[in-house]
């Protein structure tokens, strides 16, 4: 039996990348998957047309996750769907990068809004809908939270801060059964990494070199920690902060 059968799941920002491969491997291990996305609805109903291609099952939800209104929409056409809640995957974010001198009040909001207020407050609605077998939330934060880097500053803070919500949440919700964990992902092959021009030229194989596995992680490599922290196979395991980065350290 697949170790999510009858477990249902929502992803935030899950229209590609790193959400879109937690979404379909969460779906092969055998959740329904509400696949939630901000403005690419057509990213989003690929990834459904790609889960349901191989038999799983899910759904395609919009919702801007650092609007509250838009959050309890989401979780109330989670229910609509499927009927229950048992796992929340926190993967919806931003990033920007400024040297201090160009850091403005509106560059700091954005970020904190979405990465820190929203998943907080995304966590908020969604354990109103866990049962009584409790739940897995899985926030999706960077080996930056630990080792952050120059000229990203509030970036590297909102991840930070995404840790530290990880353990004060593991702590409070613990009794309740809901596990709390999130994973910290080193440079990953994603659409957006091609997009601001990392994906290629020195600044790659300056991460590769100081990688003792010798690459940079694909969307896979990140969605497959994903589905053993939502699985009983995590059934003990809280609190915690994965770092995903082939053993960099630095």
């Amino acid at each position: 039996m697949s170790k999510l059968q009858g477990k249902v799941a929502v992803v935030t920002g899950a229209s590609k990348g790193i959400g879109a491969s937690i979404a379909e491997h969460l779906a092969a291990a055998g959740a329904a998957v509400v696949v939630n996305y901000a403005s690419s609805k057509a990213g989003a109903d690929a990834v459904v047309s790609r889960i349901t291609a191989l038999g799983g099952r899910a759904t395609a939800v919009q919702a801007d996750v650092s609007k509250p209104e838009d959050i309890a929409r989401l979780f109330a056409a989670t229910l609509t769907a499927y009927g229950r809640l048992d796992i929340l995957v926190n993967n919806a974010g931003i990033y920007e990068f400024a040297p201090l001198e160009a850091v403005t009040a509106e560059h700091f909001h954005k970020q904190f809004n979405l990465n820190v207020l929203g998943l907080l407050l995304t966590t908020q609605e969604a354990v109103k809908h866990l049962g009584a077998d409790g739940g897995s939330v899985i926030n999706i934060s960077s080996i930056v939270g630990p080792m952050p880097v120059p000229t990203g500053s509030v970036y590297s803070a909102t991840k930070a801060a995404v840790d530290a919500l990880t353990v004060a949440l593991a702590g409070e919700l613990g009794p309740r059964k809901i596990r709390v964990n999130s994973l910290n992902p080193g440079m990953v092959e994603t659409e957006g990494l091609h997009a601001v021009g990392f994906a290629e030229g020195e600044f790659r194989k300056m991460i590769e070199a100081k990688t003792p596995l010798g690459r940079i992680a694909q969307p896979a490599d990140i969605a497959r920690a994903a589905v053993f922290l939502a699985s009983d196979d995590a059934g003990w395991v809280t609190g915690q902060t994965m770092l995903l980065a082939g053993g960099q350290r630095q």
